[in-house]
């Protein structure tokens, strides 16, 4: 969720730009369903919830904590960035047709639908108490002979009466049957109805119990947090994330990140720092003061730098090549042919806010932390040894970063020749595809510098939903190879089965239907398979890529005498569709391999 923002002005009410309308502000409040817009994400429904009692709220802008329906995703977002959501439900689903938008609107109708029945409920019970309270004084009235008697009695003692009278209806069971439980309820809290506290003014106005209803459903994509008066049980992952980027003092933060991954050690022996989708989530990030360099603006370095840009990190670009052209070796050029080729492809990375770096020397001599992502071991190593390389920007205290799938030999080395110059080092492969990486969504696998991995962690929130610490340098290399292999197989798997089927007379839709009805459903499943249904190849993870990760999948393989006989398979498929010219195509191309 992104977009325009909203303006303001000191002598005028806030008004809402995003969709292109102007409306005036509208007074909201807790428990109240609204349409949140957080950065370039679209509109996206949800309810404006208590937030977690160590949650602090952002300092400036009136905001409110919202949750959002149909995913994990949790924000404060400005009070200008919110619409009531019955006023704009139509104009809303006009404009996004998405499935996953479809699916949040549906579980808003879920949670309304609920929260009618309950109140349907509460009233009629309520009716059935009146119809009861009613019958029981008709039964306990005085007839008129009784009241003949009273009345015969002189005005003193009638007063006397009537006092006592009062004095036993204001303490009796008569009041106590006239009011509703819920009535009873709200009069026997000590809390009092209006106004909130001034302390937690705008977050703490008491939930109506058809909010309470919504946390009773069964929306299984939809799990509300505790709010500030609860405890905080088993507290979702995701919510770590938060507590850090709310601590103004950075060693809290550190603190924080460190009792997480300590947590995580203990259970599972690896370290992880997560985050929850980035649609909501990244949104709350508080960038790091640190300088960021970016060398490779490749199908995931573009990805992650686009999001490092939109979550408000200072970041430096450099690109080997001006397009991404296959067949171009040539990694350094002449001084001014590499600031002119570099120019054209960071070109929308500048006007978004990045700067530009002329080589990777200057980028890691002027950055505090540089990130790399380039698309082998010899380009890998190109950039940190070649001429103006990044070697020749190190100094002590200066951080390199490197998020390339190599193997754990070359990580070794150039983590090695950088330490050797004072500086800190950490693999940091990523596990994702083109389109995760424009999502921030990607799965980070690093080793190496652990006090470094810490200081990127604003970094690694912004372009992935998970982060793990592997331990010494070369375990992340070795473990994304692993990965990759196993994703590698999967796919020539898929094709081969989608072939299958074709000559054996089945259908192949009717094969991908199946399979997304069973255990192994997938979106990657899915994604793939629609890819070759369709005839569209367009890379969202180059074949070449896949099968050089077979490949060194492989060679660990040989390095430990561990038998690796389906990714050698696998591998052989692989370099088949690369034979007929499928390299800078996706992956699912390899289904050409069995065609032809």
């Amino acid at each position: 969720m992104g977009g325009a923002g909203a303006t303001s002005s000191s002598r005028r009410p806030v008004r809402r730009r995003w969709l292109g309308g102007k409306m005036a502000a509208v007074s909201l409040r807790l428990g109240d369903l609204v349409w949140g817009k957080l950065g370039r994400y679209p509109p996206w429904p949800g309810k404006i919830v208590n937030p977690p009692k160590d949650l602090k709220k952002p300092r400036g802008k009136k905001c409110f904590f919202v949750k959002f329906f149909g995913t994990e995703d949790h924000a404060w977002i400005k009070v200008e960035q919110l619409k009531p959501y019955h006023a704009h439900k139509e104009e809303m689903i006009k404009i996004n047709k998405g499935k996953r938008f479809q699916q949040a609107v549906d579980a808003v109708e879920e949670f309304l639908r609920r929260a009618k029945g309950k109140d349907q409920t509460s009233s009629h019970n309520s009716a059935d108490d009146k119809n009861r309270r009613n019958s029981s004084e008709e039964r306990s009235r005085p007839n008129s002979g009784d009241e003949k008697r009273k009345l015969s009695l002189s005005e003193g003692k009638v007063k006397k009466n009537m006092g006592e009278g009062k004095k036993r209806v204001s303490s009796g069971s008569s009041e106590r049957g006239s009011k509703s439980p819920l009535k009873r309820a709200q009069e026997q809290s000590p809390r009092k109805r209006g106004r909130p506290p001034k302390d937690e003014k705008d977050l703490t106005v008491p939930e109506s119990s058809t909010v309470k209803g919504m946390m009773a459903g069964p929306m299984a994509a939809f799990k509300w947090q505790p709010t500030a008066s609860e405890p905080v049980k088993d507290a979702d992952p995701h919510f770590h994330h938060f507590l850090l980027s709310q601590t103004d003092k950075p060693a809290v933060c550190y603190q924080a990140i460190t009792k997480k991954l300590k947590i995580c050690e203990e259970e599972t022996g690896s370290t992880s720092i997560q985050a929850a989708d980035s649609t909501a989530v990244n949104g709350s990030i508080t960038p790091t003061d640190k300088k960021i360099g970016f060398l490779g603006l490749g199908l995931m370095g573009s990805g992650i730098v686009s999001n490092l840009l939109k979550m408000g990190h200072t970041v430096t670009v450099w690109n080997r090549t001006a397009e991404k052209e296959p067949n171009n070796r040539h990694l350094f050029c002449a001084y001014c042919e590499v600031e002119h080729r570099s120019m054209h492809q960071c070109d929308l990375f500048i006007q978004e806010g990045a700067r530009l770096g002329r080589t990777p020397a200057e980028v890691v001599s002027t950055c505090d932390i540089t990130f790399a992502c380039v698309s082998d071991p010899k380009a890998a190593k190109d950039l940190v040894l070649g001429p103006s390389g990044v070697l020749q920007g190190i100094r002590p205290g200066k951080c390199y970063v490197d998020m390339s799938t190599v193997d754990a030999d070359t990580v070794t080395e150039l983590a090695q020749v950088i330490v050797s110059r004072g500086g800190r080092f950490l693999e940091a492969p990523v596990s994702g595809n083109q389109q995760l990486s424009n999502d921030g969504m990607l799965v980070i696998l690093a080793a190496g510098d652990r006090g470094l991995y810490e200081d990127c962690s604003s970094c690694f929130q912004a372009m992935g939903k998970t982060s793990f610490f592997l331990g010494e340098v070369g375990n992340a290399a070795k473990m994304m190879l692993i990965v990759n292999m196993v994703q590698g197989s999967f796919m020539a798997t898929i094709a081969e089965g989608l072939t299958l089927a074709q000559v054996t007379g089945q259908s192949q839709q009717t094969l991908l239907d199946i399979l997304n009805q069973g255990q192994l459903a997938s979106i990657f499943l899915d994604q793939k398979c629609q890819n070759i249904l369709q005839g569209n190849f367009k890379p969202d993870f180059y074949l070449k890529y896949i099968q050089k990760d077979l490949r060194l999948a492989i060679a660990l393989g040989d390095a430990v005498n561990h038998p690796t006989p389906m990714a050698a398979a696998a591998n052989e498929v692989y370099k088949r569709a690369k034979a007929l010219d499928q390299s800078d195509n996706d992956m699912s191309a390899v289904y050409r391999a069995y065609i032809h």
